[in-house]
């Protein structure tokens, strides 16, 4: 048995193909293509191609009709609830049974409609009551115009350039908790929608892809208060985080930061000025304090003011990183299928030592 490593930690779970975050370049390729070719060049349901099929030419498929039971207009928990029914209501087959071909045809039904359930929810949070008709959402050319279609019953350029590139950086990442969640469900032999309603599941726990979230009413009261070194200063004597900064791979930058920034520039966002420089002042704060170890500007920081740019609420930021990595989650879940192999890791008993009842 190997040294228990918390968390597991550094510990090498699986071989993947998929995706090579570059740990000290500041890189990430998706099946070797850097996400710099990417954004802008081809749309997200493309990039679902290549990480599914290795194929740029290939693309995640367009939603099929589909009305969900009962949703909520709680995007997170109606998106799992809904990908877990669709399972039984399109009586998808277990992954130890099916071919690769049959489960690459079930992830791709369920991706696109995977969005198509965040998009209704959010509508519905929204107080609209109404469904808008699928020849409408039919109408948009990429997977994020139909998103907003299905949402607002219309697509602003700014708002679908913003979410399709979002939904590009953040499509994969390796073995985070989401992801190697997908993998233990997908080892069982369980079918895809078991394995991706598992997945969000994972993800709708805060530390996992919610910091988004935080990151927004952070940088209203830095606005606020109109000094973001005091602001930063406060914040860290008194012991919270900064959200957005530090990442557990990357010790050069964050690449999806670099991108998202730079788009948020190019939208003409009106919080790039606060976020550049709380980015500026926390930088140089976190470098001062804790110079053994780098804290630099990771992907969740330019992310919230990305999604601002779309009006996307703070509260549907995790069903909006969800919906960007039904590709990862897919790649993964074909991946481990192909390897037959049950995750069944070991645990170390530390508990009591052998007793009687009566002492217990």
């Amino acid at each position: 048995m190997t040294d228990f490593q918390p968390g597991l930690e550094g510990v090498v779970a699986v071989e993947t193909e998929i995706a090579e975050p570059d740990r000290e370049g500041g890189t990430l390729r998706y099946r070797g293509v850097d996400i710099e070719e990417l954004v802008g060049h081809v749309p997200y349901e493309n990039v679902w191609g290549l990480l599914v099929d290795d194929d740029i030419h290939s693309a995640m498929p367009a939603p099929e009709p589909y009305e969900p039971a009962r949703l909520t207009g709680n995007a997170p928990a109606d998106l799992q609830a809904e990908t877990a029914r669709l399972a039984g209501e399109w009586k998808l087959g277990k992954l130890n049974e099916i071919s690769d071909e049959q489960a690459r045809d079930d992830l791709g039904r369920l991706s696109s409609q995977m969005m198509g359930i965040v998009a209704r929810s959010a509508r519905l949070a929204d107080g609209k009551h109404d469904v808008v008709p699928d020849d409408v959402v039919a109408r948009g050319q990429t997977a994020a115009e139909k998103f907003l279609l299905r949402w607002r019953g219309e697509g602003d350029p700014r708002h679908v350039k913003a979410i399709d590139t979002y939904w590009i950086c953040t499509a994969e990442h390796g073995l985070n908790a989401s992801t190697f969640t997908a993998r233990v469900a997908a080892s069982t032999g369980a079918d895809c929608g078991a394995a991706l309603s598992s997945a969000v599941g994972a993800l709708s726990g805060p530390l996992h892809g919610g910091a988004p979230a935080y990151v927004k009413p952070m940088l209203e009261e830095v606005a606020g208060m109109g000094d973001p070194e005091k602001w930063v200063r406060d914040t860290l004597d008194s012991g919270k985080r900064i959200m957005g900064f530090g990442h557990r791979v990357y010790r050069a930058e964050d690449p999806r930061s670099r991108i998202l920034k730079r788009t948020a520039r190019e939208l003409g966002s009106p919080e790039i000025e606060i976020a550049e420089q709380l980015e500026e002042a926390a930088l140089a704060e976190l470098e001062r304090r804790h110079p053994e170890r780098p804290l630099k500007t990771n992907v969740e920081y330019y992310s919230a003011v990305v999604l601002d740019v779309a009006e996307i609420p703070p509260t549907l930021a995790p069903a909006m990183f969800a919906c960007s990595r039904v590709a990862g989650w897919s790649a993964h879940i074909l991946e481990q299928k192909r390897t037959g192999r049950l995750f069944r890791p070991s645990a170390r008993y530390v508990g009591p030592a052998p007793r009687s009842l009566t002492t217990a």
